[in-house]
């Protein structure tokens, strides 16, 4: 099920507008994929599955208000933060990755869909300055890495009843990874939210700031 009815299976209630966004993004991905490779071949043809709504469990886990700033770091070919552009318009998304032909396909994305509360930047993590409610990130750093770019980013202010911090999507055993923060992170399974058997081993991870 490559196409937008797996996301309409478990977001009913799409807007008309984010729904169309979620349709373009389809042709958008395989026309770039052809020029850049971001995406491996396999992958590309289950891109609704692995890579948008695998992306929108962050979405089942939060509810960005409006007017948050959100960072997502390591954005790679825009996900998470592209699905979470469409799916919350009134908040606010950095997409940010080091490697520049990958930030010119999400600029590339981000115009032609018309994403105004969307921008993309190529630089290191670390090199970002301002301040986030929440960062974001799938599969891209060790926790500690994450933390260590992220900790002077995060905003004292809350405006959500979920504390400001790092959400991130990742998978495996994480045991070792997640030691050093133990008591401070939350880790829910993805398969809480989706059935398909490709969450079996997906993992979001909230750690507070």
């Amino acid at each position: 099920m490559n196409d937008i009815t797996l996301i309409d299976k478990y977001f009913p209630n799409l807007t008309p507008k984010a729904r169309q966004q979620l349709i373009n993004l389809g042709p958008l991905y395989e026309e770039w994929n052809a020029k850049v490779n971001l995406i491996s071949r396999n992958d590309i043809s289950h891109l609704y599955e692995r890579h948008l709504l695998h992306s929108l469990a962050i979405a089942k886990f939060i509810s960005f208000k409006p007017g948050a700033q959100v960072l997502d770091i390591g954005t790679g070919g825009g996900f998470p933060g592209i699905p979470l552009a469409i799916m919350f318009p009134e908040t606010s998304f950095t997409l940010v990755d080091s490697i520049g032909k990958k930030i010119r396909v999400v600029e590339d994305v981000i115009q032609r869909l018309e994403l105004s509360n969307a921008k993309a930047m190529c630089e290191r993590a670390e090199n970002i300055t301002g301040q986030f409610d929440y960062v974001v990130s799938r599969a891209t750093a060790p926790l500690h890495d994450l933390y260590k770019w992220s900790r002077l980013k995060i905003a004292r202010k809350q405006q959500h009843a979920m504390p400001n911090g790092i959400i991130c999507l990742k998978g495996g055993d994480l045991d070792e990874e997640l030691q050093p923060f133990k008591g401070l992170t939350e880790i829910l399974p993805v398969s809480n939210y989706f059935s398909e058997d490709f969450f079996m081993t997906k993992k979001i991870v909230f750690l507070i700031i």
